[in-house]
């Protein structure tokens, strides 16, 4: 095969999507007249990524087993001075397995969608919005400048703020996606000011071009201050990380994205949106070498939303924010082997993350049409008898997602965790500790949801909140009994467990300890040994699962599993106990460490009341009423002084004149 990779097809990948989604979105709504029906639409957006899936796998196989690579402008929009603003694409071992994720993902998510979206009225719109969401998602990572990848970045955003408000007359919906939106402009924020300093003081905006610089930038300090430069950049771009991909304290927004349809929050949690701050981290890691206060900044904050946000996943009762939580722990994780200058572990379990979490996200919501449209786990219970298959898979993710040996999570999860243990920063103590204890703590919430929901006594009927949305019927006494889900749900569950248990095992070799990522990754090993010293200790995949039975994370995984199991099996009045006995602790919980109160009373009302007293007293005192006002009201007063000496009367003028030459007289008499 050639080395070579064809510029038509790297173009189709975006576009196939894009195309789908403008026919969905204009023929298939009410904008368009609905000319095209469910299944052309349904049929046109999953044929769109299907083709982006076929040609990401092909463009995969020709980068990992032919080393071929692009790098390449395809337009260029502008120019202003020596800045040049173009459209091009980045094609390495990097941006390959993300195309393939993503694309993977999204199609499992367009099938699923058509079981799961079945009697909504936004069908249509809901299938250009995901295939939308595709499009951004792959003009993000196959980007080979920033200017695109800030394209790709605010896209989906856009998109996601459709799709998590996606119920627009709920209101609970509304304010989620409101949320979510604000939130990741702070995030952005940060973001374009880091573009804005590598446009400005390397010249360019194109990768290749500003990474070749980085000696230069590394000599730099800010100017008007002794901060390196590279410093200042590196902050700035992982505070847009933060926003995106949910780091502490800018987290708030992803579990209230659990408001909208099922499908994007696997489609949002799993390969998109949340892990783009992770990609961003790791293809900027030619810069983020130069700064080990940077690098300590990534792995603090990585190191608190990985144990802390996992935290707030044992009391949670909803099954989609378990799992919402879960994820943000997750990608703590991953920031946290970002900070230890392992990105190609980082990207690893993003990698092996989107399956098992998509899977787990895809089964919560199979679980939920099956329970007809009940989400609180505390009202489930047996649900394995009648749904096998999402029982089966659900499990299988379960065990990926605490790291269960030979499943993929234990690969990438495993090298995270030894990859900080054998970093040399400062924070790498805390770290440590953080993603330790994390083993234990996801280990006890997943199977607290999973054995609550599959095992145990049925409390289908004991629900005092039970309801039922638009989609539920009332079936009489067969209400509340559960069903498995139809075969365009449980086919996506079947093909994404199958990467879930085994892609860690035949990718570990090539992506962490080959030359997979070589031109994608930069690492100073010489000041960064992570990757260096797991790669001595590691003897092969079978030999690593095979070691993980003696080791530290795989008993505290047990641990948290049995413990599940006897607190919510055996003996449910150990967690009833351990509640009272803790309320101050369930409370700070319960109030997601009060953020959102800090956020909505502190930071929201003060920065009102800031814009309040800048707009009256600045605005409205100094400048209309000084300035603007104040100016007109002072010509106003010297003109009536000065009327009252223009009469008009000759007398008048002649009396003037003569007081005006006395004066004079005088002042000349005096001055002698």
């Amino acid at each position: 095969m050639s080395q070579t990779l064809q510029t038509s097809n790297l173009l189709a990948v975006p576009l196939a999507p894009l195309v789908g989604s403008v026919l969905a979105g204009v023929f298939g709504t009410h904008f368009g007249g609905n000319w095209l029906g469910r299944r052309i639409t349904h049929s046109l957006t999953i044929l769109g990524v299907l083709v982006a899936f076929i040609l990401s796998a092909q463009t995969l196989w020709s980068v990992g087993v032919d080393g071929a690579r692009f790098n390449e402008t395809l337009y260029t929009w502008m120019v202003v001075g020596g800045l040049k603003m173009e459209i091009g694409f980045l094609i390495d071992g990097l941006t390959a397995m993300m195309m393939c994720v993503v694309t993977f993902v999204s199609l499992m998510v367009h099938i699923y969608t058509i079981g799961y979206m079945e009697e909504d009225e936004g069908y249509n719109r809901f299938f250009s919005y995901i295939s939308l969401f595709t499009f951004s998602m792959l003009m993000l990572v196959m980007s080979n400048n920033m200017l695109q990848l800030f394209f790709g970045w605010e896209a989906v955003g856009l998109v996601s703020y459709l799709l998590i408000g996606f119920w627009f007359n709920k209101p609970t919906a509304i304010f989620a996606n409101m949320k979510a939106f604000l939130v990741n402009r702070v995030g952005d924020f940060g973001f374009i000011l880091g573009i804005g300093l590598i446009a400005a003081f390397a010249g360019t905006l194109n990768y290749t071009e500003a990474f070749a610089k980085t000696a230069d930038l590394a000599a730099l300090t800010l100017p008007g201050t002794e901060w390196m430069l590279v410093t200042v950049i590196c902050i700035c771009l992982f505070i847009g990380a933060m926003g995106k991909s949910a780091q502490f304290p800018l987290h708030v927004w992803l579990p209230d994205s659990m408001e909208g349809p099922t499908p994007i929050s696997a489609l949002i949690h799993a390969a998109t949106m949340v892990t783009a701050g992770i990609f961003m981290v790791a293809r900027m890691s030619p810069l983020f070498e130069l700064s080990d206060t940077a690098l300590n900044l990534v792995m603090v904050i990585g190191a608190i939303t990985a144990l802390f946000m996992g935290f707030l996943g044992l009391i949670q009762n909803d099954i989609k924010r378990v799992v919402a939580y879960s994820t943000l722990s997750q990608l703590g994780y991953m920031t946290v082997a970002l900070g230890a200058s392992a990105y190609s572990v980082a990207v690893f379990h993003l990698m092996t993350h989107a399956f098992f979490k998509a899977l787990l996200f895809l089964g919560a919501g199979s679980v939920i049409m099956g329970m007809h449209h009940n989400q609180d786990i505390r009202w489930m219970g047996g649900v394995r008898k009648y749904m096998p298959i999402t029982w089966i898979t659900s499990l299988l993710g379960s065990l990926a997602l605490i790291g269960t040996p030979f499943f993929s999570g234990f690969y990438s999860k495993d090298s995270i965790i030894e990859a900080v243990a054998e970093s040399t920063l400062p924070a790498a103590g805390f770290a440590h500790f953080a993603v330790l204890a994390g083993v234990f703590v996801t280990a006890f919430y997943s199977f607290r949801m999973y054995f609550l929901v599959f095992h145990g006594a049925e409390r289908y009927d004991q629900n005092p909140d039970a309801h039922h949305d638009d989609h539920a019927h009332d079936d009489g006494h067969h209400d509340h009994t559960p069903h498995e889900s139809p075969w365009v749900v449980t086919v996506p569950l079947l093909l994404l467990a199958i990467p879930s248990v085994v892609i860690g095992y035949f990718t570990i070799d090539a992506m962490l300890f080959g030359d997979f990522f070589k031109d994608a990754i930069f690492v100073n090993e010489d000041k960064h040994e992570a990757m260096h010293e797991l790669g001595h200790a590691y003897h092969g995949a079978i030999a690593m699962a095979m070691h993980a039975f003696s080791s530290t994370p795989f008993w505290l995984a047990f641990a948290g599993v049995v413990s599940s199991y006897y607190m919510y099996m055996i003996n449910p009045a150990v967690p009833a106990a351990i509640k009272r006995a803790c309320m101050p602790i369930y409370n700070l919980f319960e109030n997601k460490y009060y953020m959102d109160w800090i956020n909505e009373n502190i930071l929201a009302r003060g920065a009102r009341a800031l814009g309040t007293g800048l707009w009256k007293g600045a605005d409205q005192s100094v400048i209309d009423g000084g300035i603007v006002n104040g100016s007109w009201k002072l010509v106003g007063a010297v003109s009536a002084v000065t009327r009252q000496i223009q009469t008009g009367y000759l007398y008048h003028y002649a009396l003037a004149m003569i007081v005006g030459v006395f004066l004079l007289m005088t002042w000349f008499v005096w001055l002698k």
